[in-house]
């Protein structure tokens, strides 16, 4: 029976074959908080008074609230400064710390622990990233390590690939429809099959990124030749180490996914789960549309989003674009893309987290209905309870802001 790709790494790690349900204790390759759970992670490794095993590899991201809109969130955003200064650890302000993460750290077979619940983004690599408490986070900044229950693996057969107009992020909200937001819970979702060859680097990000919408621990891709490839492009091709994919031998339980199948899809408010086809939900008025986040905040993203509104003259509800790092920014900046999207009146922001997590820069009104390419709609996330989120791909977020109503993509394609 093959093995499954957690425990290809976790074995790995360790030194020993591992099994699942078994508690192992592992070497941590890199740590980071964020400017939410940084300052509890601070307390913590002051309180336990053994400094940081590895400061090299532990990262403080200033990415929720940038630039502070509050005095407490200034104070906070010091408090990381002076400590990574004081401990030599990393203090990064050049996106959100999942996608700098990508850009720039994360690496097949690494094992890296995030005091966020979106660092399965990393997965795509190869690498084992999960979400953890700021605690566990403080002691393994300080320990160099982390015990961990090895989990049970989910393997989830991509097939096919995506039809014009389609994109990873319907593939994952369709998914997360099946399964449901607790059908994944402490699991690991597990990508293999042919039709991985037909996932970019970028949708591959988008997916990992929302397993945790299904409940799992984390997500897993192989480190395959698009892998290899991307990391080249970083100038980070001496990290690649093949991870090779496993097959349905390696799982109890597993589902197929027919890419050529899938529909522009949309996540209802209040749940992820709560999915249905763009082309059923022509009657929901939109007031805002947010394109980014480290779910959809791309160089990528922004070119399928420009497809649609390229040919707009003007649109029915504000835009708000929000780059997931300095580096797509910058990108951005450079391009047609960027003059078109000014023209159009849309706002763009720092990257950063900001509305996605309700902070800043495009809280809703009460009885507004946003729809954004972020990953998660729950009561109140963009900043107010009375609000209503709905989640889709960059295309379906264009399309919408186009009409002023939730639209299908293909349609103007």
């Amino acid at each position: 029976m093959a093995e499954t790709l957690v425990k290809k790494i976790i074995s790995s790690k360790t030194g020993k074959e591992v099994r699942t349900g078994e508690i192992v204790i592992m070497p941590v390759d890199r740590a980071f908080c964020q400017d939410g759970t940084g300052p509890l992670s601070i307390d913590g490794i002051k309180k336990l008074g053994i400094g940081l095993k590895n400061p090299a590899n532990c990262y403080f991201f200033i990415d929720h609230a940038v630039p502070p809109p509050r005095a407490e969130l200034a104070n906070a955003h010091k408090k990381i400064r002076d400590f990574a200064v004081s401990s030599k650890a990393n203090c990064i302000m050049r996106g959100v710390c999942h996608q700098i993460m990508v850009e720039e750290f994360s690496s097949p077979y690494d094992v890296i622990v995030g005091a966020d619940s979106h660092t399965p983004t990393s997965g795509a690599l190869g690498a084992f990233a999960a979400g953890f408490g700021s605690t566990d986070v403080a002691a393994a900044m300080s320990a160099g390590s982390v015990w961990l229950k090895v989990p049970e693996s989910l393997g989830i057969e991509i097939k096919g690939k995506l039809n014009k107009g389609v994109a990873a992020k319907d593939v994952i909200i369709d998914i997360i429809g099946k399964i449901g937001a607790d059908g994944a819970t402490y699991k690991v979702m597990e990508f293999f099959g042919e039709g991985l060859k037909n996932l970019s680097m970028d949708g591959r990000f988008t997916i990992s990124n929302m397993t945790i919408e299904a409940g799992a621990k984390t997500g897993i891709f192989p480190a395959d030749e698009t892998v290899r490839e991307y990391l080249k492009s970083r100038g980070r091709e001496g990290d690649f180490r093949e991870l090779p994919a496993s097959d349905a031998s390696a799982y109890e339980n597993m589902i197929s996914e027919d890419m050529s199948e899938i529909v522009p899809m949309v996540s209802c408010p209040h749940q992820v789960d709560n999915v249905s086809p763009a082309s059923e939900l022509g009657d929901v008025k939109v007031d805002v549309v947010l394109i980014g986040t480290c779910t959809n905040g791309r160089f990528s993203d922004y070119e399928a989003a420009y497809e649609i509104l390229k040919k707009a003259k003007s649109l029915k509800t504000t835009l708000i674009i929000a780059p997931a790092s300095n580096t797509v920014l910058k990108r951005l900046a450079e391009s047609e893309m960027f003059r078109k999207f000014v023209d159009l009146g849309a706002s763009i922001i720092p990257p950063g987290c900001g509305p996605c997590c309700g902070v800043h820069a495009g809280i809703l009104a009460d009885g507004a209905t946003a729809l954004s390419t972020a990953n998660r709609n729950f009561k109140g996330r963009m900043g107010n309870p009375e609000s209503f989120v709905y989640l889709a791909s960059p295309m379906t977020a264009a399309a919408t802001a186009v009409t002023g109503r939730i639209s299908d993509p293909r349609e103007f394609l």
